[in-house]
């Protein structure tokens, strides 16, 4: 299937994603948010992809945000189906049941701060600068920034994001927990590199671990305590288990499929 505004390939057991409108900074458009949830179900559903890479065309930008020109004039009713369409799609990424690393090259800003939100792991080169400035437009985030930011940075950080508009450099947000890892130039070799190291482990139980701590973290511990049981549980009726522990007992590097 060919898509206006993403490429989506897979080499090497790598899933890439990129979002391809760099004469517009990358910025989500309606037809591009649409395109990118079709293109994660394209994903999910594919056994060749095991980790997932989501980068932004042109070397200047990740996301540059959502498209301005295509919300100056909606209407509440317009804004509130926009803000689910993103909503909707970023979740599909969060409850992909592989790894998703965002690989940040330049700007991500507003929704493509958001997006990198969504991803498992975010790299960034050291030129990126990343923020939530939607104030500046009288309006706040929405793609479940206001959400998802307060809990991976705390809310103290993420509310002085929101209300001072700075766009951050890399090395703050490595500091305070925004990225993973910073990179002086080309995050995609990084994020390879990453990619390459995960697909050596058992893809059901990354899916399985995964899923307990996205659900985990919206219980009370002990309720998530006893989440993360049902989930072990469920590791040991998958072949990866059986391949994982024989491979260890007969000193052997495992050979999950």
């Amino acid at each position: 299937m060919i898509f206006e505004t993403i490429i989506y390939e897979v080499k090497n057991d790598i899933g890439y994603i990129v979002i391809n409108r760099p004469k517009a900074l990358n910025a989500l458009n309606v037809q591009a948010l649409k395109e990118l949830s079709e293109v994660l179900d394209m994903v999910a559903a594919d056994e060749n992809a095991k980790v997932v890479i989501i980068t932004g065309a042109g070397g200047k930008s990740f996301v540059a945000g959502a498209d301005i020109s295509a919300m100056q004039n909606m209407s509440a009713v317009e804004a509130y189906e926009y803000a689910r369409l993103g909503q909707t799609t970023y979740d599909k990424i969060q409850e992909l049941p592989k790894m998703v690393i965002a690989a940040i090259d330049g700007f991500a800003l507003g929704g493509g701060c958001e997006l990198a939100l969504a991803c498992d792991i975010r790299i960034a080169s050291a030129k990126s600068k990343i923020g939530i400035p939607e104030v500046t437009l009288g309006v706040l985030p929405g793609f479940a920034g206001t959400q998802r930011l307060p809990r991976l940075i705390g809310v103290s950080n993420a509310k002085e994001m929101l209300a001072t508009a700075r766009k951050i450099s890399a090395g703050e947000a490595r500091e305070i927990g925004l990225v993973n890892c910073v990179v002086e130039e080309n995050p995609m070799a990084k994020a390879e590199e990453l990619a390459a190291e995960i697909c050596k482990n058992s893809m059901s139980a990354i899916a399985l671990g995964k899923k307990a701590m996205n659900e985990g973290m919206e219980m009370e511990l002990k309720k998530g305590i006893e989440h993360e049981a049902s989930l072990f549980a469920i590791a040991f009726t998958t072949p990866d288990q059986r391949e994982g522990m024989t491979a260890f007992l007969e000193k052997r590097p495992a050979n999950f499929k």
